[in-house]
C-alpha cells in the first residue's frame, strides 16, 4: 500500500468518525434476562448484567408467583462516566445541580436504564433498582397504595448481594434522616392517604420525609415483631388487590392507627433495626454472558432509540440519520425513523419506514404493530379487511405475547363485530398483563355494561374511581353514570374530579397547536360553536389507555382530531366558553357495532 493510499484511508476514517459525532462502537453483553450496552469495557458491562440478574433473582425468590417479564423490553446503558451520561440525558443535565448516577425510563413499549460506571458500586445501584422494583410491582398488582409502592421500592433497592445470598432490611440513608428529624412522625393514617397530587409527592422536603417513613413502615411490616415475617403484609396486600378499602383492610390486619403509630416510634428508637438473609440458589457466572462489539451503525441506532424514547428528538434524528447512512440495511434504524416521522405527523412516511424495517427484520414487534394499526384495514368494516387486521395483531403477539395493547385492539375489533364474549376475553387478558393501568379496568367495565352485567361494571367503575384521579377517575365516573340508575347500588354516588374553580366544556377535538405556553391553543367543535382555549400556567392533560399509540408517541397536536374531548377551563369572562385550559382529557370512546353486524 503506497503513502497516498494510506493518507486517503486515514482521512476517510477521520471523516467517518467526525460524522458519527466522535462516537466509537459500543459493546453489548447479554445475560439470561438482560441486555447491557456500554462505551466502557466488557467486564464492566458483565458486572452490571450480573447485578441486575441478582436483583431479578431476589424478586423471583421473594415473590414466586410474581410475573417478571414486561411487554416493554429493557435495555441497560452502562455509561463510562459523567460525560457519556450527560450526552445520553442532555435535557436532565440542564437542571442546575443535578448529576444523575442512574436514570430509568418506564414506558408502554420499551424501557431503558442508564447507569454510570464511575459511580456503580459506590451507592448508585439503589436508585436504578428502585425503579426496576417499581416495574415488577406494577406488573403484579391492580393498584398499590403510594406508601406501599414507595416502601416496597425503597426496601428492596438497598438489598446487598453475596454469592448465593441477598441481605434485606439494610440501613438506608432514610434511617439517618428519620433519627435526626426533630419533627413528629407522619401519622400512619396520613401516610395511607398520600397519592399522586399530594404535597408529599411534590414538595422537596416532604418528598424525602415521606419516602423515609414509607421505608420505615414497610420495614416494620416485614421484619417487625409479631408481623409473621411479612405474612400479615401479604394478607393486607391480597385484600387490597381484591378490592378492599385500604384503611379498613389495614386496621383489620394490623390494628388501630394509634397503636401502629406507637409501635413504629418504638421501632425507630431501637439501636439497630433487624435484617434478614434470603438464600438465592440461582448462580450467574459473568463468563457465560455473551459479548460482542456493535457496528458503528448499530451503536448509532441504539443511541438514537434511547434519545427517541426519552423524547430528545434532535439527538434521535441525528443518530438515526447517521445509522442509516452507515448501514442502509439496518432494520432498527428504519423502525426508529418511522417513529420520528410519526412524531412529525408524517403518517404515510412512517408506514413506509415500518414496512422496510419488517422486510429487513421480521422480529421487530413494534414495526409489526404500528404497520398494522396504521393500515386501511384497521378501520375497515369489511370482514375480509378485518381478518387481515386481526392477523396483523396476531403476528404482533406471536413476537411478543406480553404486549397488552395488541390484546386491547383485538378486543375493540371483536366489539365492532358484536362479539362481546370475545371482546371481554381479550380485555381481561390485557388487564392481567398490565394490571396497574387504570383505563384497562374501566374498559373491561364498559364491555360488561354492554353485556348487561351492571353489578360487575359498577365494581370496575368504583375500583378505579376510588383509587385514581383526573382522567382515569373521570372515565370511571362516566362508566358509573352510564349504568341505568335502577341498576346502581345504594352506595354513595361517584362524582367527577374537576379542578378547582373551573368550568367544563365538552366536544370533539378540532385543532390543536403546540409550542410553548404562548403558542399553545386548542379548539373543540361543540354543536355550531368552536370554543378555543389557551394553556393555563398549571396545566395537565390525559387520554384513554386504550389509545393504541399511547404514552410514548402521543401528542395532543397530531392524530387526535375527531376524538371526544373534555376541557376544564377558567373562563376569560363570566359565561364565556373559552379561556385558560387547566386540564384536557381526550377519550377513546367505544365504536358502536354496525346495526347489521352479525356475532361471530
Amino acid at each position: 500500500m503506497n503513502l497516498k493510499t494510506c493518507l486517503l484511508l486515514l482521512v476517510s476514517a477521520l471523516v467517518a468518525q467526525i460524522a458519527a459525532g466522535g462516537e466509537k462502537p459500543w459493546i453489548e453483553v447479554r445475560s439470561p434476562h438482560f441486555r447491557v450496552l456500554t462505551d466502557s469495557g466488557a467486564g464492566d458491562a458483565r458486572l452490571v448484567a450480573r447485578e441486575f440478574e441478582d436483583f431479578r433473582a431476589l424478586m423471583a425468590v421473594s415473590f414466586p408467583n410474581f410475573r417478571l417479564e414486561s411487554g416493554a423490553p429493557l435495555v441497560v446503558f452502562a455509561a463510562r462516566d459523567e460525560e457519556t451520561a450527560k450526552a445520553l440525558l442532555p435535557n436532565l443535565w440542564k437542571i442546575k445541580g443535578e448529576k444523575y448516577a442512574s436514570y430509568y425510563s418506564h414506558s408502554w413499549e420499551k424501557q431503558f436504564a442508564m447507569v454510570r460506571l464511575d459511580t456503580w458500586g459506590r451507592g448508585a445501584q439503589p436508585a436504578v433498582f428502585y425503579d426496576y422494583a417499581q416495574m415488577v410491582l406494577t406488573l403484579n398488582c391492580r393498584w398499590a397504595p403510594t406508601w406501599l409502592s414507595v416502601g416496597f421500592d425503597e426496601f428492596y433497592s438497598y438489598a446487598l448481594f453475596q454469592e448465593g445470598k441477598a441481605f434485606l432490611g439494610n440501613p438506608s440513608p432514610r434511617l439517618k434522616l428519620l433519627k435526626n428529624m426533630h419533627l413528629a412522625p407522619i401519622p400512619v393514617e396520613t401516610l395511607l392517604d398520600v397519592n399522586a397530587p399530594s404535597p408529599y409527592m411534590h414538595e422537596f422536603d416532604l418528598v424525602y420525609r415521606f419516602r423515609a417513613e414509607a421505608w420505615l413502615l414497610y420495614h416494620y411490616l416485614v421484619l417487625g415483631p409479631d408481623m409473621g415475617a411479612g405474612a400479615k403484609l401479604q394478607q393486607f396486600f391480597e385484600m387490597v388487590q381484591g378490592g378492599a378499602k385500604q384503611k379498613e383492610a389495614f386496621q383489620q390486619v394490623f390494628g388501630s392507627f394509634k397503636s401502629m403509630d406507637s409501635a413504629l416510634q418504638r421501632y425507630l428508637e431501637r439501636v439497630n433495626l433487624p435484617a434478614t438473609q434470603v438464600n438465592n440458589p440461582v448462580h450467574f457466572s459473568d463468563k457465560d454472558f455473551s459479548t460482542r462489539t456493535l457496528t458503528m451503525a448499530e451503536t448509532q441506532a441504539e443511541l438514537g432509540g434511547y434519545h427517541l424514547w426519552t423524547r430528545d428528538w434532535d439527538n434521535a434524528r441525528a443518530y438515526v440519520r447517521d445509522a442509516l447512512n452507515n448501514d442502509p440495511n439496518l432494520a432498527l434504524a428504519y423502525e426508529e425513523q418511522g417513529f420520528l416521522n410519526l412524531h412529525d405527523g408524517q403518517d404515510a412516511e412512517a408506514v413506509k419506514e415500518f414496512t422496510i424495517a419488517l422486510e429487513k427484520d421480521q422480529t421487530l414487534f413494534l414495526s409489526q404493530f404500528f404497520k398494522t394499526m396504521m393500515s386501511p384495514q384497521a378501520t375497515s368494516e369489511v370482514r375480509t379487511d378485518q381478518s387481515v387486521f386481526r392477523q396483523g395483531l396476531t403476528d404482533t403477539l406471536n413476537l411478543n405475547m406480553q404486549f397488552a395493547p395488541a390484546f386491547v385492539q383485538l378486543s375493540l375489533l371483536a366489539l365492532r363485530q358484536n362479539d362481546l364474549k370475545t371482546a371481554l376475553n381479550y380485555a381481561t387478558r390485557a388487564e392481567s398483563l398490565e394490571p396497574s393501568r387504570a383505563g384497562y379496568h374501566t374498559y373491561t367495565g364498559q364491555i360488561l355494561l354492554k353485556m348487561g352485567r351492571y353489578g360487575e361494571a359498577e365494581e370496575h367503575a368504583r375500583f378505579v374511581a376510588d383509587r385514581w384521579t383526573a382522567t382515569d377517575h373521570n372515565e370511571a365516573f362516566e362508566l358509573w353514570k352510564s349504568i341505568p340508575e335502577a341498576n346502581r347500588s345504594a352506595a354513595s354516588p361517584i362524582v367527577e374530579d374537576r379542578p378547582k374553580d373551573t368550568e367544563r366544556a365538552e366536544g370533539v377535538l378540532k385543532t390543536a397547536t403546540c409550542g410553548d405556553r404562548t403558542q399553545w391553543s386548542l379548539s373543540i367543535a361543540q354543536g355550531d360553536q368552536s370554543p378555543s382555549f389557551r394553556q393555563a400556567e398549571k396545566f395537565r392533560w390525559g387520554f384513554s389507555d386504550t389509545l393504541w399509540y399511547g404514552q410514548n408517541h402521543i401528542s395532543i397536536c397530531h392524530g387526535l382530531e375527531g376524538k371526544r374531548t373534555i376541557v376544564f377551563y377558567k373562563p376569560s369572562h363570566p359565561g364565556d366558553i373559552s379561556g385558560e385550559a387547566v386540564e384536557v382529557e381526550v377519550r377513546n370512546d367505544l365504536t358502536a357495532a354496525p346495526a347489521n353486524a352479525p356475532a361471530d
